[in-house]
């Protein structure tokens, strides 16, 4: 049974909790982490959600998201989540924005994290995983910040607010423009 880590507001540990069971309408504070795949195209991977996944089922998001393991730090969850919902083993995840954190509801069900956001590069093909993933595509990373800005609700509340973050974060240009060719 997966857990989430459950934290106060400076991250410190409170415990632990079974993942299905705290996603709710009373959803603690816990840790997460969202990834943002990109290939040296300048394209994002974003991903559709699973239809039996109990939050956001079916929501078109970032590539990657999922909760820390206790005692497991984040680039190591994401580098574990890269691999079982998208097939892809990758050194390369780097954390850009450790501090971000949000709260969303859809359909009765509130998701409440300190969710810090990480970039990776790769030219290999995901491999998604049918339970975790419904769809997946590549897009021109420009057009998708355009998207966001232009059709909100679109995508998830977290990879609207992330996005909009890394688009003027110099560490992440830095990074993307170096990769991109």
């Amino acid at each position: 049974m997966e857990e989430v880590v459950l934290v106060d507001k400076q991250n410190k540990v409170l415990g632990t909790a079974p993942k299905l069971a705290t996603h709710n309408v009373n959803t603690p504070l816990h840790r997460g982490f969202s990834v943002f795949l990109f290939n040296s195209r300048g394209e994002l991977l974003l991903q559709q959600r699973s239809h039996k996944k109990k939050t956001w089922p079916l929501v078109w998001s970032n590539s990657v998201c999922g909760h820390p393991m206790l005692n497991e730090s984040n680039i190591d969850a994401a580098k574990r989540r890269l691999e079982f919902e998208l097939g892809l083993d990758l050194d390369n995840v780097q954390e850009i924005l450790p501090d971000f954190s949000y709260k969303a509801e859809m359909n009765g069900i509130v998701e409440n994290e300190l969710c810090p956001v990480m970039v990776a590069f790769t030219d290999e093909e995901p491999k998604p995983n049918s339970d975790e993933v419904e769809d997946v595509k590549w897009v021109n990373w420009q057009e998708f910040v355009d998207d966001v800005k232009n059709n909100p609700g679109k995508y998830s509340l977290w990879c609207e607010e992330e996005t909009k973050l890394l688009e003027k974060d110099e560490e992440f240009l830095k990074l993307y423009k170096k990769f991109v060719r």
